[in-house]
């Protein structure tokens, strides 16, 4: 009996981790470009009691065995890099990637991370930066007398001066991919950066080698559906309740035990 008290707190312990994840992505609701994560569990090593095929007391194999679980814990919280619904803004410099890709984003140590979230500004020097004031790469600038700005849907980013009649070319949108996007790290404000587990970046310009394409004035929302969510809240507290109710029988059983026993 005291094996199944271990095994109860292994589930609350599950269920506990489960609605951390669930409340992360219900709080996430609405980031720009936040991708849900999805808790796994797998369980424990075994006890075995009888081994399969071991003989029995009538001498013939024992087809199943009794092998007794140890309980269970958490085996993964990835991502799930599905396509959120876009929100058409109107705002010249919020882009979104239709299809796979991230955009590239130097940080301040000069190292690149990636996001999906593209709601885009610009600096007091004209750099297209995000909302922490960390630079698009490529690095491209506005100048000063800019009217409008234009970004094509292979990511060609064009100004229109005000002495001007004709566009101008500033930059090139270069995407990122990676063979495993589950495997980024999310290191928070949007951004990702590479792992062994997600393996060596691939650039390639928007459109192109299997990369989604940029839309103007658009912003990708959160993927997280919220009645999903809140089943899975659901269900996490109902498990979490029955675990519960497996340690506290436990406990009553070895009461009686106990009991008996004087």
């Amino acid at each position: 009996m005291i094996r199944s008290l271990f095994i109860g707190a292994s589930g609350m312990n599950a269920q506990k981790t489960n609605l951390d994840v669930v409340s992360n992505n219900i709080a996430n609701t609405s980031t720009y470009g936040f991708k849900a994560n999805r808790a796994e569990f797998q369980d424990l090593m075994y006890q075995a009691v009888q081994a399969p095929g071991a003989p029995t007391a009538s001498g013939y194999p024992s087809p199943t065995g009794i092998q007794i679980g140890l309980g269970v814990m958490p085996s993964s919280a990835g991502k799930i890099f599905k396509q959120g619904d876009f929100i058409n803004s109107g705002n010249e410099l919020d882009l979104a990637i239709e299809g796979k890709g991230f955009f590239q984003i130097a940080q301040t140590d000069g190292s690149i991370a990636y996001t999906r979230a593209g709601n885009f500004k610009l600096d007091s020097t004209g750099r297209i930066v995000n909302d922490q004031g960390l630079v698009l790469q490529p690095e491209m600038t506005a100048p000063t007398d800019t009217v409008s700005i234009s970004v094509s849907s292979d990511g060609i980013v064009s100004v229109l001066q005000n002495t001007q009649t004709t566009e101008n070319q500033i930059g090139q949108i270069e995407l990122a991919n990676f063979a495993n996007p589950a495997g980024l790290k999310a290191i928070g404000k949007n951004l990702f950066t590479e792992t062994d587990a997600s393996g060596a970046v691939n650039l390639a310009v928007p459109g192109q080698q299997g990369f989604g394409t940029v839309d103007q004035g658009f912003l990708e929302s959160s993927n997280v559906n919220v009645i999903d969510e809140m089943v899975n809240m659901i269900v996490a507290q109902r498990s979490y309740e029955f675990n519960s109710k497996s340690v506290q029988t436990t406990d009553e059983m070895l009461q009686t035990a106990n009991a008996l026993k004087r």
